[in-house]
């Protein structure tokens, strides 16, 4: 047996595995594995640097699939290499709690690194990874001990490159010379639609040039150029790279080959058998041979490449110590043993100094003092920086320094939003984005991949509301704040001053299981006065800010710059001897979190007259006052005034709340 015969006999394997499992399920989309067969093989078995017996080995190469639809490729791959996923698995595609979605899932799946579907964000998401390696790279890596050093590789088809993400990202990487970021490009020329010369005639190379990448082509059957083009990648240091690979969806397939009828549907039984005559296959489904699975059997070479890494970082950690023991720490995720303390510090120090300022700007308080603490923050904003205000007196940009800390993104929402998340999935940073509150819908997949991963990024939003003012209905956000609330595993704060906004800020660095928006104004806003007690009742989301002798006969609860507004009316209330409690619910998902008791002290069920009040859509509120109780929100888009005035047009007023309060 030639290599050549070798070789496309592993390659096969990829292929009946995938329109096997295709066939047993009864979905899914057996083109995409079936045309990237040959490339897959020479990569993880020539050049992917991984573990199938560590999956989280720190410093393996990684591989995003960004066209997730095919994801029978992965999983063949993962299979075949050795990871923890049986044949079984495989089998039991896309059912229920199987390791083996539809889409790959991470955290569902050993070696899977991000999940893919939504095409384009994989490529995003491996755009993130390689600024990560680069950046932890230049801060760690010293001469002789190259103890971060890895290539991140992307499969991506048409529809990936025809997603507007795709321009945003690709264009950055050129900018940021991600030289170890190599993007293997499946040009079949086939989507669901069919022949997409029809609707995507660009000139792929181009573009690509343009935007500062090494362009190379090759046939993607021919593993022999392949194997040469992915070697001519690793040897541009200095820019990334795609290598366009022609090939033909569905390859092996007799009669479906080439055409769309591959992409999105099983191959039906007649097809499957005269693709086993086509490749000349002769086992079973599931059947593997011996021979093939030794060739493609990964675990020894994988487990003497991290044990190579091992011996590095050995040497690493005595030549020195204290960075090696702060990589470590960064690696783990884990935040300084001191972080709480100084924190608490901090939020006490906020509490006396009693700062009237927009919470945006409580928010680059925040930043200045626990970029301090964190050297593993690393943030940016999408061409918004001085509105923002995300940078601090420790900002570094990684284009002037590769070791830097902070992202120039420009006007790329959503690709700043799939790059975050590549970041927090490749380990080591604890990435902070930021634009405004209504630009978040640029984003609004990106926020959701996000939650969904349960991934550790920080969304910062500012120009909360219709308080932002002149700019118009354009720029206010409304139902924004609905939106982030309604999305699982999001966590969400809108802090009333410098107080809340510090709290926040913690709870986000503290929070690992997801991400976190943080939600400010472009409007100064007043401090509050606290005792001890409700200072430490801010981070469980919600406490009673001003409260009465005795139950209550009115509960106002209020959010962000709507808070002091309260504050005023409360005290009117009380004034004219109507028992009213206001309380500041800057995180509702947090106070949900609560025990039960501490919720019914902040809100008595007995309590039923309840006013809300919050410059953004009013339906949300309706789970915490009821559907006889009054919200003052916004039932309309904004308009262009000054922030004062719209917010007196719009009903934001101490007498508008005294006056649903009194019902």
């Amino acid at each position: 047996m030639t290599d050549a015969d070798s070789r496309r006999d592993c390659a096969n394997a990829i292929r009946v595995l995938s329109m096997d499992a295709v066939q047993k399920a009864k979905s899914g989309h057996p083109g995409a594995p079936m045309g990237m067969a040959d490339i897959a093989e020479v990569l993880w078995r020539d050049f992917l640097s991984h573990n199938p017996g560590n999956p989280d080995w720190f410093n393996r190469d990684r591989f995003v699939l960004s066209n997730g639809h095919g994801s029978m490729l992965i999983y063949s791959l993962l299979h075949l290499s050795g990871y923890a996923l049986p044949m079984s698995e495989l089998e039991n595609f896309r059912q229920l709690h199987s390791a083996t979605p539809g889409h790959p899932e991470y955290g569902d799946t050993p070696g899977v690194e991000t999940t893919t579907g939504p095409l384009g964000q994989g490529l995003a998401n491996a755009v993130g990874m390689a600024v990560a390696e680069k950046t932890l790279a230049a801060q760690f890596n010293r001469d002789g001990h190259g103890v971060i050093d890895h290539y991140t590789y992307v499969f991506a088809g048409d529809g990936c490159l025809m997603e507007g993400i795709s321009h945003e990202v690709c264009s950055l990487a050129g900018t940021l010379k991600l030289g170890k970021l190599i993007l293997l490009y499946d040009d079949n020329g086939i989507s669901i639609d069919g022949e997409v010369a029809e609707w995507f005639s660009d000139d792929t190379a181009k573009r690509f040039e343009s935007y500062g990448w090494q362009v190379l082509a090759v046939d993607g059957h021919d593993s022999t150029a392949i194997a040469a083009a992915i070697a001519a990648a690793q040897g541009e240091p200095g820019k990334p790279t795609l290598i366009s690979c022609k090939t033909v969806i569905g390859f092996g397939s007799p009669g479906k080959g080439g055409t769309a009828a591959t992409h999105g549907a099983p191959l039906g039984e007649d097809e499957v058998a005269a693709v086993r005559e086509e490749l000349g296959w002769p086992h079973a489904p599931f059947v593997m041979p011996e021979e093939i699975r030794a060739a493609w059997d990964a675990t020894e070479k994988g487990f003497a490449a991290e044990s190579a890494w091992k011996e590095k970082l050995v040497a690493y950690e005595e030549a020195y110590p204290e960075l090696a023991m702060e990589l470590v720490r960064r690696i783990k995720g884990e935040l300084p043993g001191e972080f709480n303390a100084k924190a608490e510090a901090y939020i006490q120090q906020c509490q006396e100094t009693e700062d009237n300022i927009a919470s945006r700007k409580a928010s680059q308080n925040c930043i200045e003092a626990f970029g301090a603490l964190l050297p593993e923050l690393i943030g940016g904003s999408a061409d918004l920086t001085g509105s923002n205000l995300t940078t601090w007196s420790g900002s570094m940009p990684v284009t002037r320094d590769a070791g830097g800390n902070y992202i120039y993104y420009g006007v790329r929402e959503f690709g700043m939003t799939a790059m975050a998340s590549g970041i927090a999935l490749h380990g080591g940073f604890i990435p902070y984005t930021a634009t405004f509150l209504i630009f978040m819908e640029y984003a609004r997949n990106a926020v959701r991949m996000a939650a969904l991963m349960k991934q550790h990024s920080i969304l910062v939003y500012t120009h909360d509301s219709i308080g932002q003012g002149e700019d118009g209905p354009t720029h206010q956000p409304i139902e924004q704040l609905t939106a982030l609330r309604a999305t699982p595993n999001m966590s969400v704060w809108r802090p009333c001053d410098n107080v809340e906004s510090a709290v926040a800020w913690k709870a986000a660095l503290e929070r690992n299981t997801g991400p976190t928006a943080l939600v400010f104004s472009r409007q100064g806003i007043p401090h509050q006065a606290r005792d001890s007690e409700q200072l430490a009742n801010i981070s469980r989301g919600a406490y009673v800010l001003k409260d009465c002798d005795g139950t209550p006969d009115v509960i106002v609860i209020a959010t962000g710059s709507e808070v002091q507004i309260c504050v005023e009316a409360v005290g009117r209330l009380q004034s004219e001897g109507v028992a009213a409690r206001l309380v500041s619910m800057p995180s509702a998902d947090v106070f949900e979190a609560q025990d039960q008791d501490y919720r019914d002290a902040v809100l008595p069920p007995s309590v039923r007259n309840r006013v809300a009040v919050e410059a953004a859509a009013v339906d949300y509120w309706h789970k915490w006052v009821g559907m006889d109780s009054q919200i003052i929100g916004m039932r309309s888009f904004g308009a262009s005034a000054p922030g004062g005035v719209l917010m007196e047009h719009f009903g934001f007023t101490v007498d508008a709340v005294v006056a649903a309060a009194k019902g």
